[in-house]
């Protein structure tokens, strides 16, 4: 699925957005499905509505933000990944107490240290090496900084790495958050994967519910400094 989703990302344009929007309607319909089984009455139909809010603002933040900038995107998904992947490493080297057992047993503190560590790189990078890329094939400078045409860099110093790493704290929480989400939705529900859309992977709700939880944290970010992006002022 990684390797679609750069494809498409290549692609760009209609096909990244209709992309997006087939990956989130597919979430949908395995939330709702952990819904059905988990729930009955009014909360199985509260939970669904939740499930359409959750993933359609999800949807709408990651549509929206790749139309006019795929470098947040990139950051986006290359900071869920790094969390994933330094969570995980951390988690089985250095192992030590569970984070909650009873939903997810795999996720530990050390875990969380290492999904920090992982978010915290992954901006650093986001942030370096496109402007590296960019200044190699068409270098320029504008006033206030480093731009190519591919757009405006920040380039921390100082005290701002520091700061990193509270932002990379913030995004380790909140993507495992999103994976406690699913895993207790999961349990309820008595299913081992949100579904076998994915042959060998479970569903797409299991490779996306970090994805999902940080696109919503980056999308109030981004409300708050740059509303222009969503056409507000």
């Amino acid at each position: 699925m990684l390797v679609i989703a750069g494809a498409v990302i290549w692609l760009g344009g209609w096909v990244l957005t209709a992309f997006i929007v087939a990956v989130g309607a597919a979430g949908f319909w395995e939330f709702s499905r952990l819904a059905k089984a988990g729930f009955t009455g009014g909360a199985r139909l509260a939970w669904m509505a939740f499930g359409a809010l959750y993933l359609g603002l999800a949807v709408f933040v990651l549509a929206t933000v790749s139309a006019q900038s795929l470098a947040w995107l990139v950051l986006i998904i290359s900071a869920v990944i790094a969390v994933d992947v330094f969570a995980y490493f951390f988690g089985r080297t250095l192992g030590g107490p569970k984070i909650a057992p009873r939903i997810s047993p795999s996720k530990t503190w050390a875990g969380l240290g290492g999904g920090t560590v992982g978010a915290t790189l992954a901006i650093v990078l986001n942030a370096q090496v496109p402007r590296w890329i960019c200044e190699w094939r068409e270098p320029a400078f504008v006033h206030g900084g480093f731009s190519t045409g591919c757009g405006h860099y920040w380039q921390p110093e100082g005290s701002a790495y520091l700061a990193l790493i509270g932002i990379g704290l913030l995004i380790a929480i909140v993507a495992q958050s999103g994976d406690f989400l699913e895993s207790w939705l999961k349990r309820r529900a008595g299913m081992k994967d949100s579904s076998d859309l994915i042959p060998g992977h479970g569903g797409v709700l299991d490779r996306i519910d970090g994805l999902v939880a940080v696109s919503i944290l980056v999308g109030i970010y981004l409300l708050m400094t740059a509303p222009h992006m969503f056409g507000l002022s």
